[in-house]
């Protein structure tokens, strides 16, 4: 507090004189402060004293405890490093025993095994010589198991001898099987009543061993079982195209006869499935050698009945082997080809089937076979087109024929064409023209019953040549022009005189031209539907609708020739009208009245 501060303290406690009694009892209450606060001191400084020999002493004890405890840390530290050596020396000895046991008692399982796979190798061989087939096949497996666990020491002398001697007896095994199984089918399994068992139970063994025997012994069986097929089907008196269907005949026959004697093979095995294979490739083998090797074209309804009867062969097998099914129409379709061609034929192949086609060729179905799994029927091999398909590039003659019989039918509609629509009509077309679509769309539904592959394309292509012809028949139809001085000078037919039948027909003709364009549109997009997708970018019908598009603009640029043509005495009466002797025209004329009258009606007749 400075000096002004002090003095107005005083003159704040003593402001006036009479104030000035209390300053003894002040000055005492001050001394005995400072009394108070030098007390205070004194004790503090003998308390510091005190503590500082304390905090020497209790550091000098911290100091001796932390050099004990390093010392028994120390001390730990090694007793824990002997005390990890004696453990590992123990653990060593411990492991020494553990490896020895285990070897040991790899040895002992090893030995063991060893007996038992002599022994196994003994048993099987006894039954292989006794042909105990049933206990062979589990014997076979035990030998099997117990030769898995000796892979790793296949390069010892005995294990290398005793694998050397299970093969020979699997070759043993598998001599004995394929010989008791030529016995199949020859007439011994009537003579001996226990053959069929011992056959089940040789199945048995066959599944034992490696899968290449299974396959073998069934292509085995499947070509004997077909070796008379061949020599039967080859002789000159069957290798005929009429005869196609006894085939067929033959081998449900064998398969439906032989079905009780063929149930010794497992199911897994699919020997049905499997010899209907291998009958078709024989069978389309030998039909492509009869259709190569005739000397003129094949007859039509004899051609379409073997394809028909492929068909249904081949629609059976799918659905019988789980390829399943789709809709098909043939035989009242086939029946009328037929009639065209061969009323005999025709009366053999009066029937309706309905199945799935798929038009595959028979070369992709081998390459699926060598390619896929045939364990599963459906799903590896496709039957649909395995033998058909040889009949494509015969049935030329067929769309030879179905032409003809378009273009005869073409001309008959246009011969009987009244050129008139019947009363009722909603679209006024001529009936030809809707018959002819008619007879198209039968055609088209016969051969896609029969393939969907090159021959369908050649179809189109006929279509096609089928409406371009009726384009040309109704352009024939059309009004022609006269020789007058209009058309010597124009070189166009522009005299052209028309009736009012002529201008109806002319009006029919445009609208059927437009029908045919629209439904020929229509028809090539349903062809393009249903034809194998190679073929379907060249489905088109374009160059035949500008044929009809060029009879419309014929047909319209006549119709107004025709049109033109009458009104040419009015014409020529208006060019002798003195027209400038004429002191006003009218708005009315009996010359365009006339003209204007004509137009109309040609119009409501149109309509």
């Amino acid at each position: 507090m400075d000096k002004m501060s002090t003095l107005e303290y005083i003159n704040q406690m003593f402001p006036t004189e009479a104030s000035l009694s209390g300053v003894e009892p002040l000055m005492q209450k001050i001394q005995s402060e400072i009394r108070r606060v030098d007390a205070g001191i004194l004790a503090a400084v003998r308390q510091q004293s005190n503590s500082g020999t304390k905090a020497k002493e209790d550091l000098a004890a911290a100091t001796h405890a932390v050099e004990e405890l390093t010392y028994k840390i120390r001390e730990i530290k090694t007793k824990a490093e002997q005390s990890e050596m004696m453990v590992q020396e123990i653990c060593r000895d411990i492991k020494k025993l553990d490896f020895a046991k285990k070897h040991i008692t790899t040895t002992i399982t090893a030995l063991h095994r060893l007996t038992m796979l002599v022994s196994a190798v003994e048993q099987l061989q006894v039954m292989a010589s006794k042909r105990q087939y049933k206990e062979a096949a589990a014997q076979l497996e035990a030998v099997n198991q117990l030769c898995s666990h000796f892979e790793a020491y296949r390069d010892i002398p005995k294990i290398t001898e005793l694998r050397e001697k299970f093969k020979n007896i699997k070759q043993i095994l598998k001599s004995h099987v394929f010989s008791d199984f030529s016995s199949l089918g020859t007439g011994k399994e009537t003579e001996e009543t226990n053959l069929l068992q011992h056959l089940s139970d040789a199945c048995l063994v066959v599944n034992a061993l490696e899968p290449s025997v299974r396959e073998e012994l069934v292509n085995n069986f499947c070509s004997r079982e077909l070796t008379s097929y061949e020599q039967i089907f080859e002789g000159a008196e069957l290798a005929k195209l009429d005869k196609t269907e006894r085939r067929y005949a033959w081998i449900k026959r064998r398969m439906r006869t032989n079905e009780e004697i063929w149930k010794i093979f497992p199911t897994s095995w699919l020997v049905p499935y499997r010899l209907c294979i291998q009958f078709c490739k024989k069978t389309r083998k030998q039909l492509e050698g009869i259709l190569d090797n005739l000397k003129e074209k094949p007859d039509v309804a004899t051609l379409l009945l073997a394809l028909q009867r492929t068909l249904e062969f081949e629609d059976e097998l799918a659905e019988k082997f789980g390829g399943g099914t789709q809709s098909r129409e043939i035989g009242n379709d086939i029946e009328e080809i037929g009639r065209q061609n061969n009323s005999r034929s025709a009366l053999d192949i009066r029937k309706k089937y309905e199945k799935k086609l798929a038009a595959h060729q028979g070369s992709e179905n081998e390459e699926k076979v060598g390619n896929k799994d045939l364990s599963a029927p459906g799903a590896g091999f496709n039957f649909h087109g395995i033998i058909s398909s040889c009949f494509e590039p015969h049935l030329i003659v067929y769309i030879e024929l179905e032409e003809k019989t378009l273009m005869e039918n073409l001309e008959k509609l246009v011969q009987e064409e009244t050129w008139d629509v019947e009363e009722g009509s909603q679209n006024n077309v001529l009936s030809s023209s809707m018959q002819l679509f008619l007879i198209i769309k039968r055609s088209l539904k016969r051969c896609s019953a029969l393939t969907k592959s090159q021959t369908l394309y050649n179809l189109f292509r006929v279509f096609q040549r089928v409406l371009k012809a009726y384009a040309t028949k109704l352009f024939a139809r059309l009004p022609k022009g006269g020789t007058g001085i209009v058309a010597a000078a124009t070189g166009m037919d522009g005299q052209i005189k028309t009736s009012d039948r002529d201008e109806r027909v002319i009006c029919y003709i445009v609208n059927s031209a437009e029908y045919c364009h629209k439904t020929s549109g229509e028809l090539a997009e349903s062809v393009s539907k249903i034809i194998d997708s190679q073929f379907a970018d060249r489905v088109d019908m374009s160059e035949v609708q500008d044929e009809f598009s060029a009879v419309i603009t014929r047909s319209l640029v006549t119709l107004v020739h025709g049109l033109e043509t009458k009104f040419d005495a009015e014409m020529a009466a208006m060019t002798r009208v003195p027209w400038g002797t004429l002191e006003s025209v009218g708005d009315q004329s009996d010359i365009w009245c006339c003209w204007i009258f004509q137009i109309c009606k040609s119009r409501d007749e149109q309509s």
